[in-house]
């Protein structure tokens, strides 16, 4: 009840500096809106809080500095992907999502949340740079009313995904990660099975590489724009036969179509998405296989690269939640001996620790059937939820020989929240290195020093 108050005044106090500190300046002084210029959402609010002094504060400095530490976190998912995950008001924090990502695709990703107040989250895309230490570039941000990012890969790399709750509220959230391809399917009815020679094939006994994909289909199905764009070269090669190259310049690149039996568009012309640019046959190098469209994408200034992630629609569908959402933001303990946390929801993901059995940790999320769960020292990763039980059965109950200190961490210079008197019953709940985590008479939970 203490905590309550504590944080229901400071909630107050903050929304008043903060409101007060937006107001208009009627003395000609620059507004807020004027000294933030194009700054991203989260910008903004660290602003804020830097112009009402609360940056300085504790807890505007945990804010700042949760924001900062989860970008260099390092759990990698797979995507499709959805989690499910809670924070609280009396601790700062921060949320991020490593994922891998091919260039041509469309990647798109969506949080929501459930509180009882209104709660405004910070949703930012990185791009994590090669080498150590380890830097990211900002990409993108959401508004945070939609909560929403589309972005079009344009390298192969690590993206990093942070979503951030303002300060001082409680809630859960769901965030999920997707792709699809950018560019439409450039045979009329034909999809992913199509696709049977792919890049990087040799040919000419090693002569060349394939530079594309080959779309099978039937001789004069129709091969139409993938992208709306302008016709720049309608002609025929030797080996591409019958050939059209389309200019995207949205997306600073060209795309190629060869082996046509009949081009039907001109040097010049417009076209939209889906527009029959030719039909397919087996012209030039190809006349002794069966008709194909060989499809190519040349980036501008880059050359040819690989163009399946712009085409290939992806099949796989984000596994539903099947843990137990009420554990999300409570303490657990592991349930067996040597229970395996990783980099991923994955049995065969990278290991990052062993625990033994009644391990204390804490549910920050959970996807699929795997909590994402934090040990006392920060350390997360992802544990199958069948290891993991709740602490409403005790371990064990423990009398106090002498007066002893409650800590609300287990560390040596841990901050003491209670005074234990001697010969006083505590329940055992779970244990962390030399501390266990105890729950006294009064209820209160905390850790005890075991000598």
């Amino acid at each position: 009840m203490k905590n309550q108050i504590t944080i229901t005044r400071v909630c107050y106090i903050l929304s008043f500096t903060l409101l007060t500190g937006m107001a208009v300046s009627c003395g000609g002084k620059p507004t807020i809106k004027a000294l933030l210029g194009k700054q991203t959402p989260y910008e903004k609010y660290v602003q804020s809080l830097r112009l009402a002094k609360l940056h300085q504060s504790g807890l505007g400095m945990d804010w700042l500095e949760a924001g900062t530490r989860v970008l260099q976190d390092s759990l990698l998912l797979p995507i499709p992907f959805e989690e499910t995950g809670y924070f609280r008001a009396e601790k700062p924090t921060a949320f991020s999502y490593n994922f891998k990502a091919r260039q041509g695709e469309s990647i798109r990703i969506a949080a929501q949340t459930k509180s009882r107040e209104e709660v405004k989250l910070f949703l930012d895309l990185f791009e994590v740079e090669n080498g150590y230490p380890r830097k990211v570039r900002h990409l993108e941000s959401a508004d945070t009313t939609s909560l929403q990012i589309n972005f079009r890969v344009k390298e192969d790399l690590t993206y990093l995904v942070r979503l951030q709750p303002e300060l001082l509220r409680s809630g859960s959230y769901t965030i999920s990660i997707s792709s699809q391809p950018s560019l439409g399917f450039p045979v009329q009815g034909k999809g992913n099975s199509a696709i049977q020679s792919v890049w990087g094939q040799v040919r000419d006994n090693g002569a060349r590489r394939h530079e594309g994909i080959d779309i099978f289909a039937s001789r004069g199905t129709p091969a139409i724009a993938a992208t709306k764009g302008t016709i720049t070269r309608v002609d025929e090669t030797p080996i591409g036969g019958k050939v059209v190259w389309l200019s995207d310049d949205a997306a600073n690149q060209h795309i190629y179509y060869a082996h046509l039996d009949t081009q039907l568009v001109q040097a010049g012309q417009q076209v939209v998405p889906g527009q029959v640019l030719g039909l397919v046959g087996n012209t030039g190098n190809a006349r002794t296989t069966s008709p194909h469209l060989h499809f190519g994408i040349y980036r501008f200034g880059h050359g040819a690269v690989d163009p399946y992630p712009f085409v290939y629609t992806p099949t796989q569908k984000a596994v539903p939640l099947q843990v137990n959402t009420t554990q999300l933001g409570k303490w657990a303990r592991t349930s067996k001996k040597e229970v395996n946390m990783r980099l991923s929801p994955d049995k065969k993901a990278v290991l990052v620790t062993t625990l033994d059995q009644n391990t204390a940790l804490q549910i920050v999320g959970g996807t699929a059937n795997w909590y994402r769960v934090q040990l006392p020292t920060g350390l997360e990763g992802y544990i199958q939820a069948n290891f993991i039980e709740s602490l409403q059965k005790p371990l064990r109950n423990l009398k106090i020989s002498a007066n002893t200190e409650v800590l609300e961490e287990p560390l040596a210079n841990g901050t003491p929240i209670d005074q234990i008197k001697a010969n006083s019953d505590v329940t055992v709940l779970a244990n962390y290195s030399q501390y266990l985590l105890i729950k006294t008479e009064d209820g209160t939970l905390g850790w005890l020093q075991v000598s």
